[in-house]
């Protein structure tokens, strides 16, 4: 089959809708962020895209801290209403039924109802045309423990995450595979003697 051309654009999906809190206990708010991800495993850094003209943007310019929630399947409608309502008309954390807890390095609430909450300082900023890049430190991860297994690993496909891709949301599918399975040497099986 034959390919077309288009001009650039940003086809890359699918990414991670996610809740990002930023303000404080007291004054705070929430959006809908799916331009993230790693930058760094070493300190751990991330990043996040917000427009100039979004209400979190001079929130988190000021406090120079916010929160990546991860959401669950289960929270599509709170996600979507948080990317599409302005914190400056409505509380959207009432709204959408969700409970802000404290963090243990930052000022900004987690979601207490997302399994997966990190805890970002930011550390640069970047103009890039419609967005501005806020560069950030990792700080802190809090994870549900019912999510985790006896031994204290995540087990995120347990967690119900979702994907985003160009306007439409999805429930993430079974598990394909670990990485480093396509080089990882197979164990031998032992003959039994008879």
């Amino acid at each position: 089959m034959a390919k077309q051309h288009w001009k650039g654009s940003v086809l890359l999906a699918p990414v991670p809708p996610t809740l990002v809190t930023c303000g404080t206990m007291e004054s705070h708010n929430v959006l809908t962020v799916a331009w993230t991800g790693v930058l760094a495993t070493h300190p751990p850094m991330t990043y996040i895209s917000v427009r100039p003209t979004r209400y979190s943007y001079g929130i988190i310019m000021e406090h120079r801290e916010f929160v990546i929630n991860l959401p669950t399947s289960a929270m599509m409608q709170a996600t979507d209403f948080c990317g599409v309502r302005s914190g400056k008309d409505v509380d959207k954390f009432a709204v959408c039924h969700l409970t802000p807890e404290p963090a243990q390095t930052v000022q900004a609430p987690l979601i207490a109802e997302c399994p997966v909450n990190l805890e970002c300082r930011v550390t640069d900023t970047k103009e890039m045309g419609t967005h501005t890049v806020f560069e950030a430190e990792i700080t802190g991860v809090n994870v549900d423990e019912k999510y985790l297994d006896s031994k204290g690993k995540l087990n995120l496909q347990q967690c119900g995450l979702m994907a985003y891709a160009h306007g439409e949301y999805f429930s993430l599918g079974r598990k394909l595979g670990n990485f480093g399975d396509s080089v990882r040497k197979k164990k031998k099986k032992h003959k039994k003697n008879v």
